[in-house]
């Protein structure tokens, strides 16, 4: 069973910056799409970003174009999210998944723990 495993999650201020990462077991990593969701108490999942197995195709909810930025890097079976100008609205345990690129969790079939950020001053 591939294992996913986030990290990067921290308390940050409003404004902050912060960068995820999810690494991956295995040699699935680099034929499958990655991307986050994340999930705030009382409230569903809802997809952040995700980019396809070479990294050239992306996609991002409408919440994270132009403050946040999913790469892959195959080579060490990673993705990084950076998250710039933080809003407390962000706050919420974020979830690597692996599957086929799209915006919905039935896309995706392997996931990891999450990890939580908060934003807050």
């Amino acid at each position: 069973q591939p294992q996913l495993v986030e990290s990067g999650g921290a308390l940050v201020q409003p404004g902050g910056s912060l960068r995820l990462s999810c690494t991956g077991s295995g040699r699935f990593f680099s034929t499958k799409a990655m991307g986050f969701f994340r999930q705030a108490p009382g409230k569903e999942r809802e997809f952040v970003a995700a980019a396809g197995y070479i990294g050239d195709k992306t996609l991002y909810a409408d919440s994270a174009k132009g403050r946040f930025t999913i790469v892959r890097n195959n080579a060490e079976s990673t993705i990084y999210l950076q998250m710039n100008s933080l809003k407390p609205e962000d706050t919420a345990l974020y979830t690597c998944a692996a599957g086929h690129l799209g915006t919905h969790s039935s896309e995706y079939y392997y996931w990891g723990q999450g990890t939580q950020v908060t934003v807050s001053s």
